[in-house]
């Protein structure tokens, strides 16, 4: 149960993610404050969501 739970969490947590780093770059955000908000390299985060 616990694993099922963490796997739940994993999830909704990358959705919050994507959700955010779209607003964000609607909001005018670079992809260098995005990372750095994130704690991830500009490169990371253009790779992940710069679709």
């Amino acid at each position: 149960m616990g694993l099922r739970a963490v796997g739940a969490l994993h999830r909704l947590a990358e959705q919050v993610e994507a959700t955010s780093v779209a607003l964000a770059r609607e909001q005018g955000w670079t992809w260098e404050q995005i990372g750095d908000a994130l704690g991830m390299s500009r490169q990371s985060v253009h790779a992940k969501y710069g679709k």
